[in-house]
């Protein structure tokens, strides 16, 4: 038995040695790569202080020319400080290629080994070595030191399988922090050979990459998967961008971190095509802040935004959410029909404050093309000329007074409102009604035979009549420039609502409704809403302003000698990120929750984007799933699409992969849920609630803060704790003082969040709260990577080793 000891302990000792030797061998290399980049820098400084000295010369070409440098300069130099730290992950080991041509970033393109570059005795000599890091970096010679993982060079990287292994021996995946490595992790790639390098047999260091990969504890924001892409992950994120990619997976399988990662892969393809932006569509805040680390650790921020869904409109922010049956009343295609008619019913109130309004105060309307701070705002302006009737207009040309009655005037805004343009864009077809109307009603259209004067004359009606005060005043009362927020603010009001969404909702939804829109914030589904009321009404042209001048401009003449200064390429590409309303592609995260209504909001930032839609309908917590792809077909257009499956489960272990799989069977019949690839041997723990510290309430606040405390001392990372959604800020403070390692959290917004465990809190009610109740349910339980409790109150009927009824078998 010693002995045996004595062999297991020499054994160790010199896996140690060999592991120490290929730190040290992966050191050497990483410290010639900074040494490298520390020269890169300087010479961006360099071209950053040049291009200052162009400026000084004056002329307007130097002036350009400075700009575009900068501009160029800055980009690089700013890349190099994001990647200068952890920015080396990668190796793979290569045998001899079939041909021996290099691609654009130095490296051998062939993909296949060259025949006899495995001898018959089943040996083979290493012919490259390729470095693989989040930026290439070339030597003073050109040659690689390092490949930037988009690069096509570094694709075996990912796709090279024990199955396919192509040119590949070794690969391995290299740990590092700031300067130091820590550690080294291999695949073999060609068991069967005896591969040797500069004369050495070839080590292989750990047990694969991808399984430390998988045990590495989570934190609240998540990491970069650069280092670990499966050969199925690197299919999607180098699809070629043309039409629309598909892709879908169900929990675990990556689809967020493979979207990110297609977003930094297709700029570095083709920066040119997509200057004009990427945007990712994210289902909620809680998903953005996890995720919107990614891109700069990918060396690409700039030229992506990522924006929840409830962010997509300037100016609005949902903060709220709407119950299930409002929700689906808000969410569906059938609201279109009634914004329509309430952006047209809107004109009908006139202007708060004029006679014959009826209007509440929650229901005023506002003016402008802002969106306020939110419903039940007052942002009217205040008419100093006091109220003004709209029932009536009187104006006086020719020495007559001319009046146009309700019923003339409620005919013209039908006549102009008959038009296709949007509400705004037809005020001035209506002040042209208007007019027409005084002038027939004038009768000086008869008065001459001599087409000339006759035209003569009614020009200088028109000018006469549209610049009296009576008539400009009326006009504004009678045809207000609308806003989102005012024709929202008006279908707070029940009785309006009811008439406009008369035979489209039914009463309860109306009231529901209605009273929704009178909280003081957004839902996701009013931001939807407001957006398709933009669209509807338009925002008219406004004047370009003038650049503001030095008063002593005027005094001196300068105003005439001084040209107008250009905006320099750096400034127009700020305004226009700043501007962008519509985007060169788009991605979509969870696409599956995306409800028609906002399939219109973000289709209208892609009209002319290509389109990478991630999802799974498993998982989808919209109830009408045929009315969303309908949506979602009339989003994307006639673009072709290229569909992608993942089918492998990275998050999960077998055993919790296996009891959400229950869930799955009851909530779609027949799907199949992807395949887990670890199994920890720690099966799910189940626990009922207690009542001996008082009601159920109370017990139930126990219990999960006694389990949340529980798994924070059986994991390194993060607890996230998922309940109804209306349990959120309850279980909030059942949480108070357990750290920052654990969060409380509503079951909608776990979508695509990960935890080292996970507390589910009573099945029951997270399956009850909507119609897609079992979806959200499944949803909830494959958010773990290690432990998972569930913990059943009264409703989940638990047996005796607290299993509730929903996940027995």
């Amino acid at each position: 038995m010693a002995a045996q000891a004595q062999q297991e302990t020499a054994v160790d000792a010199a896996a140690d040695s060999v592991r120490d030797r290929e730190i040290s061998v992966e050191q050497k290399h990483l410290d010639r790569v900074y040494r490298r980049l520390e020269e890169k820098i300087h010479e961006a400084e360099f071209l950053m202080n040049d291009a200052a000295k162009r400026g000084q010369v004056g002329t307007p070409g130097a002036l350009a020319e400075r700009d575009a440098q900068v501009f160029r300069a800055g980009i690089h130099l700013n890349r190099l400080n994001n990647e200068f730290e952890d920015f080396l992950f990668g190796r793979i080991d290569l045998l001899l290629g079939k041909d021996g041509q290099k691609g654009p970033d130095g490296a051998y393109t062939a993909v296949e080994p060259a025949e006899g570059a495995v001898r018959d005795d089943n040996t083979a000599d290493i012919a490259e070595t390729l470095h693989i890091g989040r930026i290439g970096v070339l030597d003073s010679e050109y040659a690689p030191l390092v490949i930037d993982w988009r690069a096509p060079a570094a694709a075996p990287f990912y796709r090279s399988t024990p199955v396919d292994p192509g040119r590949v021996v070794r690969r391995r995946v290299i740990r590092s922090k700031g300067r130091k490595v820590l550690g080294v992790e291999d695949d073999l790639m060609r068991p069967e050979l005896t591969a040797l390098l500069d004369g050495q047999e070839l080590p292989v260091i750990g047990d694969g990459a991808l399984m430390a990969a998988l045990g590495q504890a989570r934190g609240h924001t998540m990491r970069d998967i650069v280092a670990s892409i499966q050969a199925e992950q690197d299919l999607v994120i180098r699809a070629p961008a043309a039409s629309v990619t598909y892709v879908e997976g169900g929990p675990g399988t990556g689809k967020t971190a493979v979207a990110l990662h297609r977003a930094a892969y297709l700029l570095y393809q083709d920066r040119r095509r997509y200057a004009g932006g990427i945007l990712i569509v994210s289902p909620t805040p809680l998903l953005v802040a996890y995720t919107e680390g990614v891109l700069p650790s990918l060396g690409e921020e700039g030229q992506v935004a990522i924006r929840a869904i409830g962010s997509l409109v300037d100016g609005a922010e949902a903060t709220l959410y709407d119950a299930p049956a409002v929700a689906r009343a808000k969410g569906s295609y059938r609201m279109l029909k009634v914004l329509r008619k309430a952006a047209r019913g809107a004109l009908e109130q006139g202007r708060p404050g004029a006679s014959g309004s009826s209007r509440p105060a929650s229901g005023q309307l506002s003016f402008g093309d802002d969106f306020g701070d939110g419903p039940g705002g007052d942002s009217a302006e205040t008419d100093p000329r006091g109220p003004v009737s709209t029932s009536r207009l009187r104006v006086v040309a020719f020495g007559r007074r001319l009046e146009l009655e309700a019923d003339a005037l409620e005919r013209i805004r039908q006549s102009a409102l008959s038009g296709t343009a949007p509400v705004n864009l037809l005020r001035p077809r209506a002040r042209k009604l208007l007019l027409d109307a005084l002038w027939a009603r004038s009768g000086a259209g008869t008065r001459h035979t001599d087409p000339e004067l006759a035209a003569e004359l009614r020009s200088s009606f028109d000018e006469d009549v549209a610049s009296e005060d009576a008539f400009t005043a009326f006009l504004d009362a009678w045809w207000p420039e609308l806003t989102p927020r005012a024709v929202l603010d008006a279908m707070a009001d029940e009785r309006r609502l009811g008439r406009w969404a008369r035979r489209i909702l039914n009463p309860g939804e109306i009231r529901r409704v209605a009273r929704s829109l009178r909280r003081d914030g957004y839902s996701v589904h009013d931001i939807a809403m407001l957006d398709e009321l933009q669209s509807i009404l338009g925002v008219p042209a406004r004047p370009r302003k003038r650049r503001e001048l030095d008063p002593l401009d005027h005094l001196t003449g300068l105003e005439e000698l001084m040209p107008t200064r250009e905006e320099s390429q750096w400034e127009r590409a700020e305004r226009l990120a700043q501007e962008r309303t519509e985007y060169a592609h788009v991605i979509v995260d969870e696409a599956q929750d995306v409800t028609p209504m906002q399939w219109r909001m973000v289709g209208r930032r892609g009209r002319h984007a290509t389109w990478t839609v991630v999802g799974d309908p498993a998982q989808s917590s919209w109830s009408d799933v045929d009315e969303a792809a309908e949506a979602r077909d009339e989003a994307l257009g006639t673009r072709p699409r290229r569909r992608f499956q993942l089918t492998v489960n990275y998050r999960n272990p077998s055993e919790i992969a296996d009891l959400a799989a229950k869930v799955l069977a009851l909530a779609m019949p027949g799907s199949e849920s992807p395949r887990a690839v670890r199994s920890t041997g720690v099966q799910p723990r189940f626990v009922a609630t207690r009542h001996e510290h008082g009601g159920a309430r109370e017990s139930l606040a126990h219990t999960v803060r006694e389990e949340a405390a529980r798994l924070l001392g059986l994991v390194d990372g993060t607890v996230g704790v998922v309940v109804a959604m209306n349990r959120r800020e309850e279980a909030a403070r059942w949480l108070t003082g357990l750290g920052d390692r654990v969060v409380a959290l509503g079951s909608l917004e776990a979508k695509g969040l990960e935890y080292d465990a996970t507390v589910v809190v009573s099945p029951a009610e997270i399956a009850d709260e909507s119609p897609a109740g079992l979806r959200v349910l499944y949803v909830a339980l494959t958010r773990a990577t290690q432990q998972l409790t569930i913990v059943s109150a009264e409703r989940d009927e638990p047996d005796a080793s607290g299993v509730p009824d929903l996940l027995r078998d």
